[in-house]
């Protein structure tokens, strides 16, 4: 049935719709490099990006730092006697690909030719990524950095809850997530004894 159109002369008025226009956008995504990362200002944030996306996280708390410190001092007198590889903290970009960087909150990785590594580029490889688990960054080490770091072939993933004061350890190899309340054992490639034995391996010094 057609509509009454007013007229005006022999012009045809165009009438009020009575459902709304419907405007279909794209949803634009920005695509982030680590190229980008060399512009991000040095306000104490942590910037990273992870498969095209960026992730931006504040300055960790102090109780954060005190844990950090903590496991920073037994791995690097670990790494001392066992001689398998080298303990770092960040900031330091780990960058795997153009679209992956990453700032794990401590790290491991092997000797060049018997040395210390100057940087990522020397290796390509962790042995071990630590993250301390803060409010804000939950979801970002659960998920997606357990995914880049899984992918990527790093040997052992850890994820430190101080408020359930356990270890998350996670492998390329298993997709499955062990979390451990008591005591955390690792022994990487090469080294004559475990890192952590049970009997100073309490978690609640975290």
């Amino acid at each position: 049935m057609l509509r009454d159109v007013p007229t005006v002369g022999s012009a045809h008025l165009l009438t009020r719709r009575r459902d709304p226009y419907r405007m279909h956008m794209h949803a634009f995504r920005r695509e982030w490099t680590t190229d980008d990362l060399l512009d991000m200002p040095d306000d104490g944030q942590r910037y990273e990006v992870i498969d095209g996306e960026l992730f931006v996280t504040p300055a960790p708390s102090w109780d954060h730092q005190a844990a950090l410190g903590v496991l920073h001092l037994r791995l690097a007198d670990y790494l001392e006697r066992e001689r398998v590889g080298y303990v770092f903290f960040s900031p330091a970009d780990i960058t795997f690909s153009p679209r992956r960087a990453v700032q794990p909150d401590l790290f491991v990785v092997p000797g060049v030719d018997g040395r210390r590594p100057r940087s990522f580029s020397e290796m390509r490889r962790l042995i071990l990524a630590v993250e301390v688990l803060s409010p804000s960054t939950a979801r970002l080490d659960r998920v997606k950095k357990r995914k880049l770091y899984r992918d990527e072939g790093v040997s052992e993933f850890w994820i430190v809850d101080m408020e359930a004061r356990t270890f998350e350890r996670s492998t390329p190899s298993d997709s499955n997530v062990e979390v451990l309340d008591a005591a955390l054992d690792w022994r990487p490639k090469g080294a004559s004894t475990p890192f952590l034995p049970h009997d100073r391996s309490r978690l609640s010094v975290l």
